[in-house]
């Protein structure tokens, strides 16, 4: 069972435009060309932060139109958030607050043994490397630069910290990195 962070980012290191829009990604490619739907057949429980749920309350139309449901998951999902936002129907919902730990220790639980999603954002990822929980990363990085917006991860990380496990060419618009996360006595 691993922790993983799987996005996307422009070249210059951004997951969203400020005001989190991901117009730019939808023209670079095919999800169910790329490693996705491995990826999330191999995904037990999933985690988020507030601004990711909220942009798919709002795009809910266009998330159907591609996932063919307006919640696309069918794994319990951990949404951190300080407010209340509103449920969608036949989601696995959970909201929560405060320290990444205890989250994680609930999504292991009901993983069944499968990996966890860190799905967004940035700050949400860096909580669990803070916490010395992310043992991977897999960024697929588009052909585009945003010059401001959301970054992929607010963290300083060494270069020691993260190694290279494969690179893959996706199509002419992506590439995917996968990391694998270092920690010392691992």
């Amino acid at each position: 069972m691993k922790t993983q962070y799987y996005t996307a980012t422009s070249l210059d290191g951004f997951l969203a435009t400020e005001d989190d829009s991901l117009d730019w990604l939808f023209p670079l490619g095919d999800l169910n060309a790329s490693s996705y739907p491995e990826f999330i057949a191999g995904v037990g429980a999933l985690a988020m932060g507030a601004s990711t749920y909220e942009w798919m309350l709002r795009h809910a139309e266009r998330v159907a139109a591609e996932a063919g449901a307006p919640w696309p998951y069918t794994q319990p999902a951990w949404v951190f958030t300080h407010r209340e936002l509103p449920r969608i129907d036949g989601a696995q919902l959970h909201f929560v607050q405060g320290d990444v730990r205890a989250v994680h220790a609930q999504m292991r639980a009901r993983a069944g043994g499968r990996n966890l999603w860190i799905v967004g954002g940035g700050d949400l990822a860096g909580q669990f490397h803070d916490a010395g929980l992310l043992d991977e990363l897999i960024v697929q990085v588009g052909s585009v630069t945003l010059g401001r917006g959301k970054p992929l991860f607010p963290r300083r990380l060494p270069s020691s910290t993260l190694r290279l496990q494969s690179v893959r060419q996706l199509g002419t618009g992506m590439v995917e990195l996968r990391y694998h996360v270092h920690r010392e006595g691992r």
